[in-house]
């Protein structure tokens, strides 16, 4: 499980990398848009508002590091030899959870009751 677990995590790892890496840079590239520009962008009837662009593109910049954080924790777990033990009860967490769930603190009773 550990050699597969931590290609698992590494793709993950990855992938959420590039994520906030690519929001970081829409987000940038917007900011620049809006610099000295005193449009009133919301009663623009052509497409998506610039405000809104930027709330949609933030929303996404803050799931895509809220993944990696969680994939970082679920690394460190595995170096300590803690992946898979759910931080709650003590328990292993069942292997279909952490296939669904990589980087799963808690089994699912443990998620269930802690709202997770």
């Amino acid at each position: 499980m550990t050699a597969d677990s931590r290609s698992i995590l590494a793709q993950l790892h990855a992938e959420a990398s590039a994520r906030v890496a690519a929001t970081a840079a829409a987000l940038d590239e917007l900011a620049h848009d809006r610099e000295g520009s005193n449009d009133d962008d919301e009663h623009d009837p052509e497409g998506v508002t610039l405000s809104s662009e930027w709330s949609r593109l933030a929303g996404i910049a803050e799931a895509a590091a809220s993944e990696l954080r969680q994939v970082d924790e679920a690394i460190a777990r595995l170096d300590a030899g803690a992946y898979g033990i759910c931080a709650a009860c003590g328990l292993p967490i069942p292997a279909a959870r952490l296939e669904v769930r990589p980087f799963a603190m808690h089994c699912v009773a443990c998620a269930e009751k802690l709202g997770r």
